[in-house]
């Protein structure tokens, strides 16, 4: 090899090391400085998830070393499947997307649904907003009251296709004795809501209890809402006469796979990055967040629209969404078989 070509080989090389030591070196300060987030959110606007979604793209940007801007963006679609395969296979893995992963993606995971192309352990999970119970509800008009009565006459619930509201209603159906039937094609709850309030269907498979409050106070205030049954490993403490699913199964087996697909609401509200994001930055995005929920002005805003505050940390989140996909098996399979079964 000519001297000549050795020395331009070298300083090829060097000049490698030295953007790579560069790139290294750069401050997560330095990296948001200027960029712009996009927080995914994986719904239709109009309901809790969106809700949640701008509120934390108002504040969570401002505790973020470099200030960088949060911009939120629905993407609908497979009831939350569609956000997250995009979130694992195409976003940037550089910390500029977030994205407000819909509760039932583990589930989805571990019961091997058609779709799912996702691994929700190798997401970086930044932190949960809120805890509260899902609910499953029937409309002021319907004559079913409470869960005894759907044992007794049919209801019909909306829910998105894909969705836990889809799921809970088939669940109790085979093992509770209840006589719900689901009607899917809605892109969102917020659609499913206003054809129960048209009368098009009885109830709802599933919303979050913090999500009506929220968004539609004036139903609790009301009492347009009949709230049959809490989804969640325990009671809301204002819902304390209102069963768990888990509460109206009679053995061992049937409870353990009603909390397997209850468990995810401990982590119902929460904010995930993409694998392959570097430590620190999925660092700083888990304090921003703690930060966020601390933050007055989050708070003050959170309360005037009644929305549940009920925090948990990235890494509190990451075990129990770990813990839900590494579910034993047989049970994730028992509510695949279940959710799969001919309508009787």
């Amino acid at each position: 090899m000519l001297h000549g070509q050795r020395t331009a080989i070298g300083a090829a090389i060097l000049g490698v090391a030295l953007a790579a030591t560069g790139a290294s070196a750069q401050t997560v300060a330095e990296f948001y400085h200027g960029k712009t987030i996009n927080l995914i959110i994986g719904t239709s606007a109009g309901n809790d998830y969106d809700y949640r979604g701008r509120l934390l793209a108002r504040y969570l940007g401002k505790h973020l070393p470099g200030e960088p801007v949060i911009v939120p963006r629905n993407m609908p679609g497979g009831g939350g499947v569609q956000a997250a395969n995009w979130i694992a296979n195409i976003a940037p893995r550089d910390g500029t997307v977030v994205h407000m992963i819909m509760a039932n993606m583990m589930a989805s995971q571990a019961m091997g649904l058609p779709g799912v192309e996702f691994d929700t352990r190798k997401f970086q999970w930044i932190g949960n907003t809120s805890s509260t119970p899902n609910v499953v509800n029937s409309w002021y008009t319907s004559k079913v009251k409470t869960f005894e009565d759907v044992k007794t006459r049919e209801l019909v619930v909306g829910a998105p296709m894909g969705t836990a509201g889809a799921l809970y209603p088939v669940l109790l159906n085979q093992l509770a004795g209840a006589k719900f039937k689901v009607v899917t094609g809605y892109p969102g709850g917020n659609e499913a809501s206003l054809a129960m309030e048209r009368g098009e269907v009885d109830g709802r498979g599933s919303n979050s209890w913090a999500a009506w409050k929220s968004t539609k106070p004036e139903w609790v205030r009301d009492h347009k809402l009949n709230i049959l049954v809490q989804v969640g490993l325990k009671r809301a403490a204002d819902l304390p006469d209102v069963p768990l699913m888990q509460d109206l199964v009679h053995n061992d087996a049937d409870r353990k796979l009603m909390e397997f697909i209850s468990a995810e609401t401990e982590v119902a509200r929460s904010l995930v990055t993409t694998p392959g994001v570097p430590p620190d930055r999925v660092e700083a995005l888990r304090r921003a967040f703690d930060a966020t929920m601390k933050d007055p002005d989050f708070l003050a805003e959170a309360a005037k629209s009644q929305m549940d505050i009920s925090p948990a940390t990235g890494e509190e989140c990451q075990k129990i969404a770990d813990g839900i996909v590494n579910t034993p098996p047989e049970i994730a399979a028992r509510a695949r078989a279940i959710l799969e079964a001919p309508a009787k």
